[in-house]
């Protein structure tokens, strides 16, 4: 057996000995800052990264690093405190084997999040963004053999996040009163912070927001045919006519997702209840 297949399924039969044979209905994603939404979820069952086969270590400021199970707006769902990086190190295989973790645990939808800076000028700190579309300037997850029990050589990327969810946000925001922006998604590498030139240019070529992650995870998600909706956070301003003295911060970043978490916590809470 290809051995990338093997890590996977290793790491799945271990957490399926932890919640038995319950098939969660989601698997969520929790970016910087974000993890909160897991104390939302009700008897939970917490799985550390460190006792998962073939898991690596989650280093990233905000990132507990805990693989939870329970309940979430009435249905068993999964959930990632804290995701993995292509900055910390790790190869894209590792980067992406939670992704295949919850599809061989049954889930049918992915729900992801992150902290990322508004290169849009109509963007502020703790405005969510509905993600509609991506740009990848990472590694592309899919590069090698190709997994076909997973899915296909060359998967359909026309709508990676799924309309049907995008229009469930929007009609629960709608009736909490939550102020939604909808936008591209650029992820490139890190771990610096881009300069004010290369926010100039992503802005240039059709990103609203930008961040280190989430992208890969979408590309594995949808060539297994997942269903996924994506929420951006925006914790800073990734603009190129900065202040003087104007320096970016990760403690800041992790302080204004916390601040917002609140409303997309409700977001996920409610979509998941009408799956």
């Amino acid at each position: 057996m290809d051995t990338r297949i093997e890590k996977i399924y290793a790491a799945a039969d271990y957490i399926k000995k932890m919640i038995g044979d319950r098939k969660p209905v989601a698997g969520i994603v929790l970016g910087s800052g974000l993890g909160k939404l897991a104390d939302k979820i009700g008897n939970p069952i917490l799985v550390p990264y460190k006792d998962i086969p073939h898991f690596p270590a989650s280093t990233a400021v905000g990132h507990k690093g805990n693989f939870i199970a329970g309940k979430l707006g009435g249905k068993f769902v999964v959930a990632m405190q804290g995701r993995f990086h292509y900055y910390e190190g790790y190869t894209m295989e590792y980067v992406t084997l939670p992704i295949r973790v919850m599809k061989v645990l049954g889930i049918e939808h992915l729900f992801v999040s992150n902290a990322a800076g508004g290169v849009n000028f109509g963007f502020k700190i703790g405005d969510l963004m509905i993600i509609k579309d991506h740009i990848n300037l990472l590694p592309n997850p899919l590069i090698g053999p190709n997994m076909e029990e997973f899915g296909p050589r060359f998967p359909d990327m026309t709508r990676p996040y799924s309309p049907q969810l995008i229009a469930a946000a929007k009609e629960i925001a709608a009736q909490e009163g939550i102020e939604l922006k909808e936008g591209t998604y650029l992820a490139s590498t890190g771990p610096t912070y881009e300069t004010p030139a290369e926010y100039k240019y992503f802005r240039t070529i059709g990103a609203d927001a930008v961040g280190m992650s989430t992208i890969p995870e979408v590309i594995v998600a949808r060539h297994s045919s997942i269903p996924v909706f994506g929420i951006s956070v925006i914790t800073n301003e990734a603009h190129d006519d900065y202040a003087p003295d104007y320096e970016n911060d990760g403690d800041d970043v992790v302080r204004a997702a916390n601040a917002a978490a609140e409303k997309m916590n409700l977001l996920f809470e409610r979509i998941i209840g009408q799956l």
